[in-house]
């Protein structure tokens, strides 16, 4: 069966063609493009149907964005992260097109599938994915079959608020997205800098997270304050996480997948001292095993439907 894939990210949009035999996906082709948030959907749309037309045939269609959307109805509502997608009918535009089954799934969903199927989660019945990239969301697979709630909204744990200040995530002072996100690190990062007595180096230009990790891996101590209290908040997160769902394994993705090391002492005091004993000790907590092709084995397990 030959699958293929669309990515609609913040950053980023990706279009992939992959061919599923069993229990392996071979990827026969990939093309991306930096997202414009200032482009009318229906552009951009275009623009995915100029390399869709260009693949050949194929069984479905999968599509993987930033919540929130209606995986029922085929919608994309209105992501934080693309402010002029606004209950856009993807899925039925699609339809019309290419006269096949078109899937849509918002992307921490997806990339729990993605893992469950063929990365770090295989072989195990209760997962939790967190994107930890962009944004900060869980995918939930429990008792074997993905969870996404009444109306796609299961698995914010980016909204939870753990502390009454902080840096901003989903719209949230001092939650969880604030903390642990890409773009929480960066707010943190600057305020730890702003407060030390000795400005670091990387400060105020590049408090983004990858140079705040660059600095912390060669040693500079504000850095690694940052990820200190990074890792701390990531910890409180997944405590709650795990004695909620008793998972198997919890995935972690991009941010973790790369800088984990210097988040993980933290974490595991905080997540030792939260969690509930009985459920800590069956969880394991692993890094993505899919890499940089996450969202395209993502946008495949999507279109792949049930057959999944």
């Amino acid at each position: 069966m030959r699958y293929a894939g669309i990515d609609i990210g913040g950053t980023k949009c990706a279009v992939t063609l992959g061919e599923v035999n069993g229990e392996s996906v071979r990827f026969l082709s990939k093309e991306r493009f930096e997202t414009d948030v200032n482009e009318p959907p229906e552009n951009v749309i275009e623009r995915f149907c100029a390399i869709l037309d260009g693949l050949g045939a194929f069984d479905g269609i999968g599509v993987s964005c930033g919540g929130p959307l209606s995986s029922k109805t085929g919608r994309i509502l209105a992501p934080p992260n693309l402010p002029l997608w606004t209950d856009v009918p993807i899925v039925e535009m699609l339809e019309k097109r290419y006269g096949v089954p078109v899937r849509l799934q918002n992307d921490a969903n997806a990339c729990a599938l993605a893992e469950w199927r063929y990365g770090a989660g295989r072989g195990c019945e209760n997962m939790i994915f967190l994107t930890c990239g962009t944004g900060f969301g869980a995918g939930l697979i429990l008792d074997g079959r993905l969870y996404s709630g009444t109306n796609d909204m299961a698995g914010e744990i980016g909204h939870v608020r753990l502390e009454h200040e902080g840096p901003v995530g989903f719209g949230k002072a001092g939650s969880c997205e604030g903390f642990c996100s890409g773009g929480g690190i960066k707010q943190l990062a600057a305020s730890v800098a702003e407060s030390a007595s000795v400005k670091p180096a990387w400060y105020p230009d590049n408090c983004d997270a990858k140079s705040v990790a660059a600095a912390a891996f060669a040693g500079d101590e504000t850095a690694l304050e940052v990820w200190r209290v990074s890792g701390e908040k990531l910890g409180a997160a997944l405590a709650m996480l795990v004695d909620l769902f008793n998972p198997e394994r919890i995935v972690l993705g991009s941010i973790f997948a790369r800088s984990g090391e210097l988040l993980l002492p933290a974490m595991e005091r905080v997540l030792r001292r939260e969690a509930i004993p009985r459920s800590l000790e069956v969880v394991r907590i692993l890094p993505a095993a899919l890499g940089e092709q996450l969202g395209d084995y993502a946008a495949i397990c999507v279109a792949m439907g049930d057959k999944i």
